[in-house]
């Protein structure tokens, strides 16, 4: 029988309450009994991970990674950005083996919350999903605002074919309020207009993007599946073509020296890639909706990991093949590398492809990112952390659109709203917390309940899931040591958290049990009066 509790409290068996455990049974009877609708199989698993992971980091970052920074005070891998790539793998495989483990035993939504609940208690999960907010629901805004960058891009090369409003809108048109003022500080004579002294900017590509993957993920999760799977074989078709293309123009002279700037270039350019990888742990937020997810979830996260490995690492060796990395290279090789290369040998199509395939990248990443934040949200949910009304499932399309909604116009809100910038810096700190804590979790729930049948297990614990720590924890102590606003502002996200659960989340949960408890009393009666 539930403990009663006389009124919600602070004081009375805090400490004993706020770590309580949520047993995995009951979250798998929880998920058999008002689950999502099990549509995914093992091929659905690798296309959302390779949708999330191949995004704008293998369009974008892999020039910064390779070369440093434009003002020369990063350093670059150079041609041993193949290393860093490998490095950065393992790095990820760590935490990877860590959620397999944990999506095969306890196979429900809400991936890192939900394993947190299991081994760490209320709090730590409440903090997690949290923080997983960082991850998925910020990052899902910061990416559909880099997606209307390259849409705008794409648009100004038919400039000669298209309106010139259309070809080139306006500023206001496409920007969040934040980026449109520093492109009026750098172009004072820019139009933008104002509200009582306050730009009105409207980034409207990114808008309609928002909703129109709303509305997918509404659908289903196999129609989201299927979109995912067409933007993939887009842009791996991309991938490919730069590949093969690039390699009949490869000067192996750029190769030499291998690595310009020695171990110190190799694990600068680990750290940055590191965030190319960042999307594999979305494909545990959909455990439940998977088929056969014992057998189909570790092969969907590794074989996800493998994948991108390969492909990075082919992308690496054409790259520096084709460009020298190893001093100062132009601003453009910076912000679009692959697109800069196919120029540079006279392959303007070409460049025009990759444009359309980090497109395409860039919208199976903000799928997937979406999804992955509904369902810790809908976890949360039935949890009582947030409201019960988001668990509410669509009558056709068995998904939550209620939460999926909420999410969708809560994101068009940030869009119009947040510093993109410090918004994508906070996200990788809420990719390593989550990371450290699924390990963390593994090792806790080894001591806690050995017993429990582990269709998948990390090898050679408890070294793996350490190194998993070492190395997430590592990354993100050098990440906080440099100078960003990120690493104040990432302490008073926690905070503002802290409060939230102390103020509604924990009085919400106390609640329900007192209904719990009565319920349990009154049907006692009528047991006994019968």
């Amino acid at each position: 029988m539930a403990e009663k509790y006389s009124r919600a409290t602070l004081t009375r068996n805090f400490l004993k309450t706020i770590t309580r455990i949520k047993k995995p049974d009951e979250m798998l009877d929880e998920a058999k009994s008002e689950g999502l609708e099990k549509t995914l199989g093992v091929w659905d698993l690798i296309i959302l991970g390779v949708g999330a992971i191949i995004g704008s980091g293998i369009f974008a970052i892999v020039g910064i990674a390779a070369a440093g920074s434009a003002d020369g005070s990063g350093l670059g891998a150079g041609p041993a950005l193949i290393v860093s790539m490998v490095v950065a793998a393992i790095a990820c495989i760590f935490s990877a083996l860590c959620y397999s483990e944990f999506a095969t035993m306890i196979p429900v939504a809400g991936g890192a919350y939900t394993y947190t609940f299991a081994t760490l208690g209320e709090f730590a999960a409440w903090m997690v999903g949290w923080v997983l907010m960082l991850e998925y629901a910020i990052g899902f805004i910061a990416v559909a605002c880099a997606w209307s960058n390259h849409f705008v891009q794409f648009l100004s090369g038919f400039d000669k074919f298209l309106p010139a409003w259309l070809a080139n809108p306006p500023v206001w048109l496409v920007n969040d309020p934040f980026s449109a003022a520093k492109i009026v500080a750098e172009n004072p004579d820019v139009f933008v207009p104002t509200l009582f002294g306050l730009p009105i900017c409207i980034n409207l590509p990114a808008i309609i993007m928002v909703l129109l993957s709303t509305a997918i993920l509404v659908k289903g999760t196999k129609d989201s599946a299927k979109m995912t799977a067409i933007m993939v074989v887009v842009k791996m078709a991309v991938i490919a073509l730069f590949v093969i293309a690039g390699a009949f123009y490869v000067k192996p002279d750029n190769w030499v020296p291998f690595a310009p700037h020695g171990a110190a270039g190799i694990f600068a350019g680990a750290f940055i890639i590191f965030f190319a990888y960042i999307g594999f742990d979305a494909i545990a937020t959909a455990a439940e909706e998977c088929k056969n997810p014992q057998k189909d979830l570790p092969i969907g996260i590794i074989g996800s990991l493998v994948i991108t490995t390969i492909v990075y690492v082919l992308v690496a060796l054409i790259l520096t093949g084709l460009q020298d990395t190893s001093s100062t290279v132009p601003a453009a090789f910076l912000k679009a590398p692959m697109a800069y290369c196919m120029k540079l040998i006279n392959l303007n199509w070409a460049a025009g492809l990759i444009s359309i395939g980090s497109l395409a990248g860039l919208t199976s990443v903000l799928l997937v990112m979406e999804m992955a934040a509904t369902r810790i949200l809908y976890a949360m949910s039935r949890d009582h952390f947030i409201s019960q009304r988001f668990q509410k499932l669509h009558p056709k399309f068995k998904t939550p659109h209620v939460l999926t909604w909420t999410v969708g116009l809560l994101s068009v809100i940030g869009i119009l709203t947040l510093n993109l910038d410090v918004a994508a810096e906070l996200c990788n700190y809420g990719t390593f917390t989550s990371f450290i804590v699924v390990c963390v979790a593994v090792l806790i729930l080894r001591k806690t309940d050995p017993n429990r049948e582990r269709p998948f297990k990390v090898p050679f614990s408890p070294v793996l899931p350490s190194l998993g720590i070492i190395c997430c924890g590592g990354l993100m102590i050098y990440k906080s040591m440099q100078p960003s606003s990120s690493a104040l502002l990432f302490p008073v996200w926690l905070g503002i958290g802290a409060m939230i659960y102390l103020l509604y989340g924990f009085v919400k949960n106390r609640k329900n049990e007192n209904k719990i408890h009565i319920e349990k009393v009154e049907q006692r009666k009528l047991e006994l009066k019968m």
